[in-house]
């Protein structure tokens, strides 16, 4: 990024929000297959290497330090899966977006700072900090 030139930076960071726009639903989470064994002894799930019943889908994910775990109709398994996926393309293009905004900033701020640093001269203003005066204590 920093071989790019001011004008390059803000055209990419106007397509970044252009494809931010275009992202569709999206959901944070992990999808997982799940098999369980129900407990009754006679049913195919008790053998020794059953698989168990299933699969059932469950997305989990993380909320105010928590794991919180939703269940999926296995009809809205591939819709999840998209869902998911558009978070992580998200997520990649904030990160982008901030990076770029980031370098735009500081570009930004390389230019006005010399001008900053002209008008301390100009004022008359001194490089070196003042000392601060401590208050008068008060004697008792």
């Amino acid at each position: 990024m920093p071989s790019e030139t001011s004008e390059q930076l803000e055209k990419r960071r106007s397509e970044l929000k252009e494809r931010l726009v275009e992202l569709g639903d999206m959901r944070p989470g992990s999808l997982v297959e799940r098999y369980r064994r129900c407990g009754k002894p006679a049913c195919h799930c008790a053998s020794r290497n059953a698989t168990g019943h299933g699969p059932s889908w469950s997305l989990t994910r993380g909320v105010a330090g928590k794991t919180v775990t939703k269940i999926i109709p296995p009809t809205a398994v591939e819709q999840t899966r998209r869902q998911i996926d558009e978070y992580h393309r998200f997520r990649l293009l904030i990160r982008e977006f901030v990076e770029v905004s980031e370098t735009v900033c500081d570009a930004r701020l390389q230019g006005s700072g010399a001008a900053s640093g002209l008008e301390a001269a100009q004022k008359g203003g001194s490089k070196r900090p003042s000392k601060r005066k401590s208050s008068p204590r008060l004697k008792l």
